[in-house]
This record gives structure tokens, sequence and C-alpha cells, in this order.
């Protein structure tokens, strides 16, 4: 009998229009439980709410547009990610981690650990040269007319890669075939061996836009924050606890961008960035997601999801569907 999978769904939690509302004015992200308690607490957030449930149909929208009018400056970064664009140490540490008989101790020799403590590693991801490719596309498609979503709700200046076209040949190979490896080792308690979605995003930081980044955790299992350049002063990251802890903040370790280099942690350890000096920074994150993990528990509402269908990974909880079709039954 002949069988095809079925497709997953991959969804959002309904707490994504309810939780985790970043209110820019105090700094904070607060939780919506009716208009009232809102009012009281915090003012109007309903326009946030809104912005929230148009979002997929409005991303879906703009990359359709961006892939049928949109003319590159660097077309070789949306070609299928080659070796060549990665840091030998990156494409060692993955290599390693495949082998036979890889363990934790053995990766360790291979990144460098900024944080034993916290698990905070560091570990060089991509050749300067594609760097530099990379935020001469960024720019060029900035400075163009297409439509621009933003990051998330803390930063207001950035491009998402899904709607650019590059996740397809970029972030899903970079996911599958080498971060998954190293975080199978790094943060097998947090599904580093089982990510299967991701969101990837790079933020803009510059004098008259965003300057510094509030004290937050990551909706994603595990993080990687890659410094794409340019010249820049200030913007250190800081790193307190998880969040869950009562003393997450206290001496937070502070961690200065090298660029090319990427910083890998868990998403639940709460970090910040410091105020901009000067010059110009852009920084690639992704968030990398395990379905497996996060189907039993929200990392933002801590419940048990409430889920409700969006489009592409959405937020990496996946709805379960009938594990295969009987082809024959079909014909």
């Amino acid at each position: 009998m002949a069988t095809v999978a079925a497709p997953r769904r991959f969804c959002r939690c309904a707490c994504f229009y309810t939780d985790n509302l970043y209110v820019a004015r105090y700094g904070l992200h607060v939780r919506f439980r009716g208009e009232q308690q809102l009012l009281r607490d915090y003012g109007p957030l309903e326009q946030e709410v809104e912005r929230r449930q148009r979002l997929g149909p409005e991303s879906a929208a703009r990359k359709a547009l961006i892939a049928s009018s949109y003319h590159p400056a660097r077309p070789e970064v949306y070609d299928s990610l080659q070796d060549a664009a990665l840091a030998p140490e990156f494409l060692a540490a993955a290599e390693y981690s495949v082998s036979p008989g890889a363990d934790l101790k053995g990766l360790l020799q291979r990144l460098e650990t900024v944080s034993g403590e916290k698990r905070i590693y560091r570990v060089p991801v991509f050749t300067a040269p594609f760097c530099q490719a990379l935020l001469e596309e960024l720019e060029h498609f900035e400075q163009s007319d297409m439509p621009k979503g933003r990051p998330n709700t803390m930063n207001n200046y950035g491009v998402l890669l899904h709607e650019l076209g590059l996740d397809e040949p970029l972030m899903t190979p970079l996911r599958e075939r080498f971060l998954q490896p190293l975080m199978a080792l790094l943060y097998p308690d947090c599904g580093g061996g089982r990510l299967d979605s991701h969101r990837a995003f790079v933020v803009k930081y510059a004098l008259g836009q965003d300057l510094e980044l509030g004290c937050h955790y990551d909706n994603a299992e595990l993080t990687l924050n890659v410094a794409l350049g340019k010249v820049f002063t200030g913007g250190a990251l800081y790193f307190g606890g998880l969040f869950q802890a009562p003393t997450a903040l206290t001496e937070p370790l502070e961690v200065e961008h090298v660029v090319g280099q990427g910083v890998l942690h868990r998403g639940g350890q709460l970090h910040g960035a410091r105020p901009l000096g000067t010059g110009e920074r852009w920084n690639l994150v992704v968030w990398l997601r395990a379905s497996a993990v996060r189907n039993r528990l929200c990392p933002m509402c801590r419940c048990e999801p409430d889920l409700v269908d969006d489009e592409g990974f959405s937020d990496g909880f996946t709805r379960e569907e009938p594990t295969a079709v009987d082809v024959c039954a079909l014909t």
C-alpha cells in the first residue's frame, strides 16, 4: 500500500494577540485581558492587537510583490548557500558535530565559551566578503520603494529575510546543515537536535533611528545573533539569567560585537543591547524553533499553546495532522 506523508501546518499560539504586547512608552511587554484592564494599566493598545492580526496576510502580500518587482543589487546572495560564504571555523565546528563520537567537550574546543554558566558561545559564521555582499544587498533593498515589514515589535528598522526571498536559499540550509548539528550538542535539552523552523531578520541601529534594545527574551528555543557590520561604537549585547529566574538581571554580562561572528544563546536568556554611540550596526538574528518542544509549552505565555493557523513558518508551532494518506483509497 503506497502512502504519502501529510504536510505539517505551522501555527501561532493565540497568546500572540493578547500577551507580550510591547509598549514603547514604558519599555515593557504587557498582557491584554480586556479593554478596561488595558486602559486602566497602560492606555489604548488596540492598534497593536489589530496589527498583529494582520501580520500573516500582509507579510505574504509583501513577499509576493518583492518577488515579482524587486531587482537585487547582489543577486549572488540569493544563490544556494555555499561553503565559501562560511567561516572556516564554523565549517570545522559543524563538520565535527556530525562526526562519529562527537561530544560537547570536543565541540567546545572549536568554539569560544563566552559564559559557561549562562551557556553562551561565540563562533565566526560568515566570511568578510559574504558579510559585505549581504550588507550591500540589504542597504539596496532598504533604499528601494518596496514595502518593508518590521522585524519585530521592538525594532523599527531592518528586513524580514523570508519576505526578501532569502529563507529558502540561505537560512533554511544554514539551519538544517550547520546550526542543527551544533545546537544538538550544545543544547540537547532545549530542542537543539529537533529544530524544524526559524524566523530570520536583520536589525539596523543608527543615529536618528533605533539606538538600543530593551531587555527581553526571544520567542525561540535558541538564538543566533551575527554581527554583519558596519563601523560603530557602543551597542554591546548584555545578558542576564533565564527569564523565569527571580534574579535574572543581577550583574548582567556584556558581550561586544565582532563582525562576521555569531553569538549563540538560549531564547529564554534575558538580553538586550546598550545604546549605540556612533556609526551604524547591522545584525542578523535567527530565532531557531523546535515544534517538539514548543508544542508542549508556549515560551511566551508558559501554557499549552492554543494554536491558530498562519502563514509560512509562523511562530514554529505545528498542528497535528494525519500522518499518512492511503493513496490506493484515492484511486
